[in-house]
Protein backbone atom coordinates (compact mmCIF):
# COMPACT_ATOMS: atom_id res chain seq x y z
CA UNK A 1 0.00 0.00 0.00
CA UNK A 2 1.06 3.49 -0.35
CA UNK A 3 2.20 6.47 1.87
CA UNK A 4 -0.05 9.56 1.56
CA UNK A 5 1.61 12.63 1.37
CA UNK A 6 0.27 16.11 0.28
CA UNK A 7 -0.58 16.23 -3.68
CA UNK A 8 2.62 18.95 -4.47
CA UNK A 9 5.03 17.74 -1.99
CA UNK A 10 8.20 17.66 -3.66
CA UNK A 11 9.15 14.27 -2.77
CA UNK A 12 6.48 12.71 -4.45
CA UNK A 13 7.78 13.25 -7.82
CA UNK A 14 11.51 11.76 -6.33
CA UNK A 15 9.58 8.76 -4.82
CA UNK A 16 7.62 7.95 -8.08
CA UNK A 17 10.72 8.07 -9.77
CA UNK A 18 12.19 5.63 -7.84
CA UNK A 19 8.84 3.47 -8.28
CA UNK A 20 8.02 3.88 -5.13
CA UNK A 21 3.58 4.11 -4.86
CA UNK A 22 2.77 7.32 -3.87
CA UNK A 23 -1.09 8.38 -3.27
CA UNK A 24 -2.20 10.94 -3.71
CA UNK A 25 -4.63 13.11 -1.09
CA UNK A 26 -7.34 13.45 -3.98
CA UNK A 27 -7.39 10.26 -4.57
CA UNK A 28 -6.32 8.70 -1.44
CA UNK A 29 -9.92 10.34 0.19
CA UNK A 30 -11.90 8.22 -2.64
CA UNK A 31 -10.65 4.98 -0.57
CA UNK A 32 -12.92 3.54 2.16
CA UNK A 33 -9.55 2.48 4.41
CA UNK A 34 -8.80 3.84 7.49
CA UNK A 35 -4.63 4.84 7.30
CA UNK A 36 -2.62 5.16 9.95
CA UNK A 37 -2.01 8.75 10.90
CA UNK A 38 1.66 9.34 11.25
CA UNK A 39 3.43 13.20 12.43
CA UNK A 40 6.64 13.90 11.47
CA UNK A 41 8.77 16.46 13.76
CA UNK A 42 11.04 17.67 11.25
CA UNK A 43 13.86 19.13 13.01
CA UNK A 44 16.46 19.12 10.13
CA UNK A 45 17.59 22.24 8.42
CA UNK A 46 17.54 20.59 4.86
CA UNK A 47 13.35 19.54 5.34
CA UNK A 48 12.54 18.58 1.81
CA UNK A 49 15.90 16.42 1.73
CA UNK A 50 14.67 14.64 5.35
CA UNK A 51 11.37 14.23 4.77
CA UNK A 52 11.86 12.54 1.27
CA UNK A 53 14.37 10.25 3.31
CA UNK A 54 11.69 9.22 5.96
CA UNK A 55 9.09 8.68 3.37
CA UNK A 56 11.30 6.23 1.22
CA UNK A 57 11.38 4.35 4.00
CA UNK A 58 7.53 4.35 5.35
CA UNK A 59 6.62 3.21 1.89
CA UNK A 60 8.01 0.13 2.63
CA UNK A 61 4.85 -1.23 4.04
CA UNK A 62 1.53 -3.11 2.82
CA UNK A 63 -0.33 -0.40 5.27
CA UNK A 64 -1.45 2.47 3.85
CA UNK A 65 -0.09 5.76 5.67
CA UNK A 66 -1.54 9.21 6.02
CA UNK A 67 2.04 11.72 7.02
CA UNK A 68 1.40 14.75 8.45
CA UNK A 69 4.25 17.43 8.71
CA UNK A 70 5.07 19.47 11.46
CA UNK A 71 7.40 22.40 12.57
CA UNK A 72 8.85 23.24 15.88
CA UNK A 73 7.80 26.85 15.53
CA UNK A 74 7.50 29.47 12.81
CA UNK A 75 11.30 30.92 12.81
CA UNK A 76 12.39 31.72 9.18
CA UNK A 77 14.62 28.75 7.81
CA UNK A 78 17.94 29.01 5.80
CA UNK A 79 17.56 26.35 4.40
CA UNK A 80 14.05 25.29 3.11
CA UNK A 81 12.12 27.77 1.44
CA UNK A 82 9.28 29.65 3.58
CA UNK A 83 6.40 28.72 0.87
CA UNK A 84 6.99 24.69 1.50
CA UNK A 85 6.83 25.69 5.15
CA UNK A 86 3.54 27.36 5.07
CA UNK A 87 2.17 25.00 2.15
CA UNK A 88 3.21 21.37 3.75
CA UNK A 89 4.19 21.91 7.60
CA UNK A 90 1.85 22.18 10.97
CA UNK A 91 1.97 24.19 13.85
CA UNK A 92 1.93 21.96 16.94
CA UNK A 93 -1.27 24.56 18.21
CA UNK A 94 -3.07 23.26 14.72
CA UNK A 95 -2.65 19.32 15.98
CA UNK A 96 -2.23 18.74 19.61
CA UNK A 97 -6.33 18.04 20.16
CA UNK A 98 -5.99 15.38 18.08
CA UNK A 99 -4.24 11.80 18.45
CA UNK A 100 -1.50 10.04 16.06
CA UNK A 101 -0.83 6.51 15.42
CA UNK A 102 2.81 7.01 15.41
CA UNK A 103 5.20 10.31 15.08
CA UNK A 104 8.53 10.36 14.31
CA UNK A 105 11.29 13.07 15.65
CA UNK A 106 14.00 13.53 13.54
CA UNK A 107 17.56 14.50 14.70
CA UNK A 108 18.72 17.98 14.99
CA UNK A 109 22.24 19.76 14.34
CA UNK A 110 22.83 20.26 17.96
CA UNK A 111 24.93 17.97 19.28
CA UNK A 112 27.03 20.48 21.20
CA UNK A 113 24.31 22.45 22.43
CA UNK A 114 23.32 21.40 25.96
CA UNK A 115 19.60 21.19 26.01
CA UNK A 116 18.97 24.14 28.03
CA UNK A 117 20.62 26.34 25.10
CA UNK A 118 18.16 24.72 22.63
CA UNK A 119 15.77 27.68 21.53
CA UNK A 120 13.23 25.32 20.99
CA UNK A 121 13.82 23.17 24.22
CA UNK A 122 10.80 23.99 26.48
CA UNK A 123 8.53 24.00 23.46
CA UNK A 124 9.80 20.10 22.43
CA UNK A 125 9.45 18.95 26.00
CA UNK A 126 5.93 20.29 25.64
CA UNK A 127 5.50 18.00 22.10
CA UNK A 128 6.90 14.96 23.90
CA UNK A 129 5.09 14.90 26.88
CA UNK A 130 1.60 15.47 24.67
CA UNK A 131 2.88 12.03 23.20
CA UNK A 132 2.30 10.10 25.60
CA UNK A 133 -1.42 10.82 25.92
CA UNK A 134 -1.96 10.95 22.17
CA UNK A 135 0.66 9.19 20.55
CA UNK A 136 0.70 5.30 20.26
CA UNK A 137 4.55 4.69 19.18
CA UNK A 138 7.15 7.52 19.08
CA UNK A 139 10.21 7.13 16.86
CA UNK A 140 13.13 9.36 18.32
CA UNK A 141 16.12 9.17 15.77
CA UNK A 142 19.79 10.09 16.61
CA UNK A 143 19.96 13.79 18.24
CA UNK A 144 15.91 13.17 19.24
CA UNK A 145 16.72 10.30 20.90
CA UNK A 146 19.00 11.72 23.29
CA UNK A 147 16.47 14.69 24.35
CA UNK A 148 13.58 11.89 24.77
CA UNK A 149 15.68 9.83 27.47
CA UNK A 150 16.85 13.20 28.68
CA UNK A 151 12.61 13.82 28.93
CA UNK A 152 11.78 10.35 30.09
CA UNK A 153 14.69 8.95 32.13
CA UNK A 154 16.15 12.14 32.94
CA UNK A 155 20.00 10.86 31.47
CA UNK A 156 22.14 13.77 31.26
CA UNK A 157 23.75 14.97 28.18
CA UNK A 158 26.08 12.65 27.34
CA UNK A 159 29.15 13.71 24.90
CA UNK A 160 31.64 12.12 23.18
CA UNK A 161 34.90 13.75 22.74
CA UNK A 162 35.37 13.00 19.15
CA UNK A 163 31.81 13.30 16.66
CA UNK A 164 31.10 9.69 15.34
CA UNK A 165 31.04 9.49 11.79
CA UNK A 166 30.85 6.58 9.35
CA UNK A 167 28.70 3.20 8.66
CA UNK A 168 29.57 0.59 11.80
CA UNK A 169 28.41 -2.55 12.31
CA UNK A 170 25.93 -4.15 15.15
CA UNK A 171 25.02 -6.83 16.68
CA UNK A 172 21.03 -8.08 17.17
CA UNK A 173 20.92 -8.31 21.06
CA UNK A 174 17.03 -9.53 20.91
CA UNK A 175 16.56 -11.47 17.51
CA UNK A 176 13.02 -12.57 18.80
CA UNK A 177 12.13 -9.08 19.62
CA UNK A 178 9.18 -8.09 17.29
CA UNK A 179 11.76 -5.12 16.10
CA UNK A 180 13.89 -6.93 15.02
CA UNK A 181 12.10 -9.74 13.13
CA UNK A 182 14.06 -10.64 9.78
CA UNK A 183 17.29 -9.11 10.55
CA UNK A 184 20.45 -10.61 10.15
CA UNK A 185 22.76 -11.51 12.89
CA UNK A 186 25.00 -8.64 11.97
CA UNK A 187 23.79 -5.07 10.33
CA UNK A 188 25.25 -1.93 8.93
CA UNK A 189 24.19 1.36 10.16
CA UNK A 190 25.08 4.78 9.69
CA UNK A 191 25.81 7.77 12.77
CA UNK A 192 26.56 11.19 12.51
CA UNK A 193 26.31 12.50 16.28
CA UNK A 194 28.43 13.40 19.57
CA UNK A 195 26.12 11.74 21.75
CA UNK A 196 27.21 9.14 23.68
CA UNK A 197 24.89 5.83 24.53
CA UNK A 198 26.67 3.31 25.94
CA UNK A 199 24.58 -0.28 27.07
CA UNK A 200 26.18 -0.76 29.93
CA UNK A 201 24.81 2.75 30.86
CA UNK A 202 21.40 2.57 29.37
CA UNK A 203 20.99 -0.50 31.05
CA UNK A 204 22.25 0.92 34.43
CA UNK A 205 19.84 3.96 34.44
CA UNK A 206 16.95 3.03 32.23
CA UNK A 207 14.52 -0.15 31.90
CA UNK A 208 14.72 -0.25 28.23
CA UNK A 209 15.24 -3.57 25.66
CA UNK A 210 18.22 -3.01 24.64
CA UNK A 211 17.99 -4.37 21.02
CA UNK A 212 21.23 -3.79 18.56
CA UNK A 213 24.56 -2.56 19.76
CA UNK A 214 28.09 -1.66 18.61
CA UNK A 215 31.25 -2.31 20.15
CA UNK A 216 32.23 1.04 18.84
CA UNK A 217 28.78 3.13 18.32
CA UNK A 218 27.08 1.75 21.84
CA UNK A 219 23.70 0.93 21.80
CA UNK A 220 21.95 1.70 18.27
CA UNK A 221 18.42 0.25 18.88
CA UNK A 222 16.11 0.33 22.22
CA UNK A 223 12.77 0.39 23.25
CA UNK A 224 10.71 0.38 26.02
CA UNK A 225 8.92 -2.80 27.03
CA UNK A 226 5.16 -1.64 25.87
CA UNK A 227 7.07 -0.04 22.65
CA UNK A 228 5.42 2.88 22.82
CA UNK A 229 9.28 4.80 22.53
CA UNK A 230 11.42 3.17 20.11
CA UNK A 231 15.39 5.23 19.92
CA UNK A 232 17.51 4.71 17.53
CA UNK A 233 21.16 6.49 17.90
CA UNK A 234 21.65 6.39 14.26
CA UNK A 235 20.62 7.72 10.71
CA UNK A 236 19.06 4.53 9.19
CA UNK A 237 17.54 6.86 6.77
CA UNK A 238 20.76 8.41 5.20
CA UNK A 239 20.94 8.47 1.53
CA UNK A 240 24.39 7.21 0.09
CA UNK A 241 25.98 10.68 -0.15
CA UNK A 242 24.34 12.49 3.15
CA UNK A 243 27.72 11.17 5.38
CA UNK A 244 29.71 12.92 2.43
CA UNK A 245 27.71 16.32 2.55
CA UNK A 246 28.54 16.70 5.96
CA UNK A 247 31.86 15.70 5.34
CA UNK A 248 32.53 18.30 2.80
CA UNK A 249 30.42 20.73 4.70
CA UNK A 250 32.74 20.86 7.71
CA UNK A 251 35.93 20.55 5.75
CA UNK A 252 34.83 23.99 3.73
CA UNK A 253 33.72 25.14 7.14
CA UNK A 254 37.72 24.69 8.36
CA UNK A 255 36.39 21.38 11.08
CA UNK A 256 38.78 19.13 9.62
CA UNK A 257 36.71 16.17 10.07
CA UNK A 258 37.87 12.49 10.28
CA UNK A 259 37.18 11.01 7.36
CA UNK A 260 33.43 8.99 7.74
CA UNK A 261 34.52 5.38 8.82
CA UNK A 262 33.68 2.06 6.44
CA UNK A 263 31.93 4.64 3.86
CA UNK A 264 34.16 5.19 1.01
CA UNK A 265 35.59 2.43 -0.78
CA UNK A 266 39.75 1.92 0.36
CA UNK A 267 38.32 4.88 2.56
CA UNK A 268 39.32 7.04 -0.27
CA UNK A 269 36.61 10.47 -0.28
CA UNK A 270 37.69 11.34 -3.85
CA UNK A 271 35.99 7.52 -4.45
CA UNK A 272 32.23 7.33 -4.89
CA UNK A 273 30.28 6.29 -1.37
CA UNK A 274 28.17 3.41 -1.57
CA UNK A 275 24.98 2.85 0.29
CA UNK A 276 25.16 -0.33 2.74
CA UNK A 277 22.27 0.15 4.91
CA UNK A 278 19.35 0.66 2.92
CA UNK A 279 17.55 -3.02 3.66
CA UNK A 280 18.26 -2.89 7.44
CA UNK A 281 16.71 0.96 6.98
CA UNK A 282 13.81 -0.33 5.51
CA UNK A 283 13.05 -3.67 7.42
CA UNK A 284 13.43 -1.05 10.45
CA UNK A 285 10.66 1.12 9.80
CA UNK A 286 8.74 -1.42 8.49
CA UNK A 287 8.91 -3.94 11.54
CA UNK A 288 7.72 0.18 13.69
CA UNK A 289 5.06 0.58 11.51
CA UNK A 290 3.49 -3.16 11.87
CA UNK A 291 4.32 -4.16 15.54
CA UNK A 292 4.57 -1.46 17.25
CA UNK A 293 1.65 0.96 15.49
CA UNK A 294 -0.63 -0.82 13.76
CA UNK A 295 -1.12 -3.75 15.65
CA UNK A 296 -0.72 -1.23 19.14
CA UNK A 297 -3.23 1.29 18.06
CA UNK A 298 -6.82 1.58 18.32
CA UNK A 299 -8.92 1.64 15.62
CA UNK A 300 -10.89 4.46 16.34
CA UNK A 301 -8.15 7.15 17.61
CA UNK A 302 -10.93 9.42 19.39
CA UNK A 303 -11.13 6.85 22.03
CA UNK A 304 -6.90 6.40 22.29
CA UNK A 305 -6.11 5.36 25.33
CA UNK A 306 -2.84 3.49 27.34
CA UNK A 307 -5.09 1.17 28.51
CA UNK A 308 -4.86 -0.06 25.12
CA UNK A 309 -1.45 -1.33 24.99
CA UNK A 310 0.43 -4.12 26.65
CA UNK A 311 3.97 -4.73 27.06
CA UNK A 312 4.16 -8.56 24.95
CA UNK A 313 5.84 -8.59 21.72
Amino acid sequence: MPIRIPDQLPASDVLREENIFVMPETRAATQNIRPLKVLILNLMPKKIETETQFLRLLSNSPLQVDIELLRIDNRPSKNTPTQHLDTFYRQFEMVKQRNFDGMIITGAPLGLVQFEDVIYWDHLKNIMSWAKEHVTSTLYVCWAAQAGLKLLYDLPKRTRKEKLSGVYRHQVQQPFHALLRGFDDEFLAPHSRYADFSSEYLSEHTDLDILATSDVAGVYLASTKDKRNVFVTGHPEYDAHTLHNEYVRDSNEGMEPVVPVNYYPNNDPQNNPRASWRSHGHLLFSNWLNYCVYQQTPFDLEHFSEANFTKDD
